[in-house]
């Protein structure tokens, strides 16, 4: 506890170093100027006042009726900020041990410092100002009865837990007094890096010297011990567990304590280095688990060196947050809620992880998955747990290779994520449990995938996308994304992606027009684009297809278990086929594509995810032509045969009648009914069935958004090459949109495509990514034929009285749409690329399906 000087009347200034992540619990009788010492001291913001608590319920400050509503109204507020890390002040009277429980319980509950500042006023001083306060009608048996409470608690506030108790015991000393923050020990976010993250030594001297020359440090023999010369800017970081069971725990512990004087290195604490300090301290320890060979080693050093590694030891942190708050180093690892702050629990969980309770088959204590369960920001990288190969789950990372049984020393290189090992160079202790683990195909985040968790993608979420834009999901349509996610999906694992909706063009002014293609190419010519890709739009529907080059790796990368190689599944990420042999069949087809294009070796991976589209349409709309599309087409000519029947009739009998009307209703009925039939293609069997894709995504470590659309048609019409029958190319052509003849000869190819029967094309700038000066472009316009419109919006869609409406369509909410999609399915890709956790990945992929549940036309 620290006092202030005596009461004078110019007291000096009295500095109060608080931790500037603490719960400062102000303590004072009323009168004691608690609220103004608050004003004075903190953000307005960062106190919590029972007195405006009361307020807030019953609009009175003084109303004590509500005693119980306003400190829980309190507690609530106190608790979601310090579950925040945000410094809070409680200002109330606090006067008795029970009042002051809650806050040391909720201080323990979110791992923040319980800080007491007692302001120990005079009664007369109390007294004087409480009758200048119309709402304190009281008399002095109130401040007196608190001011005998606060006494007789002093010597008992660090009893009750807390940390700091800072006593001001005058008028004078309160005024003088500042309040300065200092940040916890752990907290080291001002350290940027760049670190290397050194494994569990266990006395492994000579492959701690050898690991840390592989990382470009030189180790140099020194009169105060070893000399370690970093490469520029670097540092190490060690996690703890230095000594035991390994040849030269005392080397280990000179090479490491030299470093982290120089400042070339960091430390924190690991349980057998914290079991060897108690040693050192003389009390009581099973000298078992290594310990009886550290104490060996350390019986010829000198005293002098056993105190350095006593004070040495004793100073080293639990955790150290890192490089702005991106990193966690801790011996054990650490979970969200724990970082940056300081408890006992995070200490021993720092320490040693967390256990189930059970005991393995190895009489072993049987440790929880804390990773699988992690979400935090920060990457936390640990030892503790020897494994043989690290790898990185839910942001975490197990850096312990198990060097003193026969494994690696390694290293974890900071901003990198770049792991480097060097051998041990024997087995210096048998493990009890054994470090081999059965091998298996799928990823440890694959596996921790298994389980997916429904907060990750339910509720209201906010996407930070790499193009620069914040999408906002609402939280009805997450629910829409997630009852079509939950039914009809394919399997998780391969859901990493799904198109973004396209936008029509403009409204054609042209008399008899609905779409054309010189309003698509004034959108991007306004917009500074002077290049485009034109694509044919083919009869069919979009299909996404991931594509392994074997079942292994197709586990390896996406952590499936069906023994499938690949997937096919529509803008919706449904399966494509009910029958699992179509599938099959559409993926050996374009695997043979693959190995005969070299596509494998040219981009260096064994999957590829395919953008594509599959014939044909009634591939999965059957059921649609047959229910809705050929009903219309046969009702609407059944119904106008019977009113050209009865016009005969009418002509007959001479009742002057004019049959144009119905003749015309004829003519697009029939045009209709010509426009719909082609996608009536018979599918018996998968020789039945063509895909062309348009653009490859991604493969390993790339995602294909940096090259133009004629690097991706160059492959797609590799593929088409070589993947026989089922495969098929899909025609397009480059276009300048400041050479006239050709922008004639493009509008004729397009006129020639849809009066053909075709759907119409797609027009893309020639990169994947187009920016203007008003930022991201509209990567895709489609512009579509008139007979396909029939289908979209009905037979007689282009009769004039029907057409001038169909012309005042809207496009904004269409085109913001599919920028949110294009943003989204990017950085869906993005995340899957670096190895990002599937919930990640699925967060932008659910966040697109959202935006799908939003009510625009669906004609657009």
């Amino acid at each position: 506890m620290t006092d202030s000087p005596n009461p004078s009347a110019a007291a000096e200034a009295v500095t109060l170093a608080v931790p500037d992540f603490a719960l400062v619990v102000l303590i004072g009788a009323t009168g004691s100027g608690k609220s103004s010492f608050a004003r004075r001291q903190f953000a307005e913001t960062e106190v919590v006042s029972s007195d405006r608590a009361r307020a807030l319920i019953v609009d009175d400050e003084t109303d004590l009726s509500i005693h119980t509503d306003a400190f829980e109204l309190v507690g609530a507020i106190v608790a979601k900020r310090l579950k925040h890390r945000r410094f809070t002040v409680v200002d109330a009277t606090n006067v008795r041990s029970a009042d002051r429980r809650q806050w040391i319980e909720l201080a323990r509950a979110w791992h923040a410092l319980p800080v007491a500042i007692v302001l120990d006023v005079d009664l007369d001083t109390c007294v004087a100002r409480n009758k200048t306060r119309p709402d304190r009608a009281f008399g002095p048996q109130v401040p007196q009865r608190m001011i005998q409470d606060i006494r007789k608690s002093l010597s008992g506030l660090q009893r009750e837990g807390f940390r700091q108790v800072w006593h001001l015991n005058s008028v004078a000393a309160i005024d003088a007094a500042q309040v300065v923050r200092q940040p916890l020990w752990v907290d080291r976010r001002d350290l940027a890096g760049p670190f290397d993250i050194i494994g569990d030594v266990h006395g492994c001297y000579q492959e701690l010297v050898s690991l840390l020359s592989t990382l470009g440090y030189r180790v140099e023999p020194g009169q105060a011990g070893p000399l370690v010369v970093p490469p520029p800017g670097r540092r190490a970081v060690f996690v703890g567990d230095l000594v035991d069971r390994g040849p030269d725990s005392p080397a280990v512990l000179r090479l490491v304590m030299a470093m982290v004087a120089a400042g070339t290195g960091l430390c924190v604490v690991g349980n057998h280095d914290d079991k060897f300090l108690r040693w050192l301290k003389g009390r009581p320890v099973k000298t078992t688990h290594g310990l009886a060979e550290t104490i060996q080693q350390m019986e010829g050093v000198e005293t002098g060196f056993r105190r350095e590694v006593a004070a040495f030891i004793d100073d080293l942190r639990s955790h150290l947050w890192l490089d702005g708050g991106r990193l966690c180093v801790a011996h054990a690892g650490l979970t969200e809620a724990m970082i940056g702050r300081a408890s006992g629990a995070v200490r021993a969980f720092a320490l040693y992880g967390e256990t189930t309770g059970e005991i393995d088959a190895y009489g072993l204590p049987v440790r929880a998955d804390w990773a699988a369960a992690y979400r935090g920001a920060a990457a936390v990288v640990y030892g503790h747990t020897p494994t043989l190969t690290p790898e990185w789950v839910n942001n975490t990372l197990c850096i312990d290779t198990g060097c003193v049984f026969g494994g690696a020393l390694s290293a974890l290189r900071w901003p990198e994520r770049e792991v480097v090992s060097v051998p041990a160079a024997k087995v210096y202790a048998e493990p009890v449990r054994p470090l081999a683990e059965a091998p298996s195909d799928r990823s440890a985040q694959a596996i921790a995938d298994d389980v997916l968790a429904l907060e990750d993608v339910a509720g209201r979420r906010w996407i930070d996308t790499r193009l620069g834009k914040r999408i906002v999901i609402a939280e009805e349509n997450a629910a829409a994304a997630l009852e079509v996610m939950g039914r009809f999906a394919i399997a998780p694992q391969w859901l990493i992606y799904l198109p973004p909706t396209m936008s029509p063009v403009e409204t054609s002014p042209r008399e008899g027009w609905l779409e054309r293609p010189e309003e698509a190419f004034r959108f991007y010519q306004e917009r500074g684009v002077t290049q485009v890709v034109l694509q044919e739009k083919h009869m069919g529907s979009r299909a996404l297809v991931a594509l392994a080059q074997s079942p292994a790796a197709a586990a390896r990368r996406f952590g499936t278990r069906d023994g499938e190689a690949g997937a096919v599944w529509t803008r919706t990420g449904r399966p494509f086929f009910a029958d699992p042999s179509l599938t099959r069949a559409m993926l050996e087809a374009l695997a043979a594509a693959a190995a005969a294009s070299d596509l494998w070796q040219a981009l260096g991976t064994d999957w590829v995810l395919l953008d594509a589209e599959l014939m044909p349409w009634s591939a999965k709309a059957q059921a649609m032509i047959e229910d809705h599309y050929a009903p219309v087409a046969s009702a609407g000519l059944a119904g106008l045969a019977a009113a050209e029947a009865a016009l005969a009739r009418a002509a007959s009998r001479g009742v002057p009648v004019d049959p144009a009307p119905v003749a015309a209703r004829r003519a697009r009925v029939a045009a209709y009914a010509k426009t719909w039939a082609p996608y009536r293609w018979p599918v018996a069997s998968a020789a039945d069935l063509r895909i062309a894709p348009f653009h490859l995504l991604a493969s390993e470590g790339v995602v294909h958004s940096d090259k133009d659309h004629l690097w991706h048609m160059g492959w797609a019409e590799r593929l088409a090459a070589a993947g026989g029958p089922i495969v098929q190319a899909t025609r397009w052509r480059p276009l300048n949109l400041s050479d006239d003849a050709a922008v004639a000869d493009a509008i004729g190819w397009w006129e020639t495509l849809t009066a053909s029967g075709g759907e119409g094309m797609v027009v893309k700038p020639p990169g994947v990514i187009a920016r203007g000066q008003k930022g991201l472009i509209q990567p895709a316009l489609k512009v579509r034929g008139r007979e396909y419109l029939r289908l979209i919006y009905g037979p007689e869609y282009d009769a004039p009285e029907h057409l001038v409406r169909l012309k005042e369509r809207g496009l904004g909410a269409k085109r913001a749409a599919a920028l949110k999609e294009f943003a989204l399915g990017l950085e869906a890709l993005e995340r899957f690329v670096a190895r990002e956790p599937l919930r990640r990945v699925h967060e932008c992929v659910f966040g697109i399906l959202a935006l799908e549940s939003e009510p625009i036309d669906p004609r657009l």
